[in-house]
């Protein structure tokens, strides 16, 4: 097997990309601190056709030569807003119809391999800080939480890789549909 040329990989322009339909669910990050992760957050939603990632509290935003570092262009592709708090981002996004689903460890949380996203509904997923988690009044405003089984010693996973598990699933439950769709 031969390692495909970047050339060969039909990668779409930012504005092909701006032009295409997205799954519909808007990522949230709740107070997120790192740059990197917060960089990688862009790639993985442009990558996974996200409709627009909310950056809430202490999180940075572009333009930030750290961000850049780890997004490697997805700043300029993924639709980006920022919100002083969380809760005001969830006000707006339940106003819009979506369903609210912090991505943590709760009381009657769901394993992500058994979230069944109903097709033509809009999903917020909400990320939270590196060591803090969703807070505890975002987790309060939410319709649901979805947790990423895990069975090691530590029971965390970075906000960078826990995005990129969860977008991964809802793509794939997801893609059939909206893929088809272009």
């Amino acid at each position: 097997m031969r390692k495909l040329a970047n050339a060969e990989l039909n990668r779409k322009t930012v504005k092909e990309y701006k032009e295409t339909p997205k799954i519909p669910v808007v990522v949230i990050l709740d107070n997120v601190r790192s740059l990197n992760n917060i960089g990688s957050v862009f790639r993985t939603c442009d990558a996974f056709m996200i409709e627009a990632l909310y950056l809430c509290g202490i999180t940075a935003c572009p333009p930030h030569r750290e961000i850049h570092k780890t997004a490697l262009g997805a700043t300029e592709s993924v639709q980006w807003l920022y919100f002083g708090k969380t809760t005001e981002a969830l006000v707006r996004l339940r106003t819009d119809g979506y369903i609210l689903c912090a991505v943590e460890q709760t009381e009657n949380s769901i394993m992500l391999h058994d979230f069944r996203p109903v097709l033509k509904q809009k999903y917020a997923l909400i990320f939270g800080h590196e060591i803090h988690g969703v807070d505890q009044e975002v987790v309060d405003a939410c319709d649901m939480s979805i947790e990423i089984p895990q069975t090691g010693t530590k029971h965390s996973i970075n906000i960078a890789v826990s995005a990129g598990i969860v977008l991964w699933e809802v793509f794939r439950k997801y893609a059939s549909f909206y893929i088809r769709a272009e």
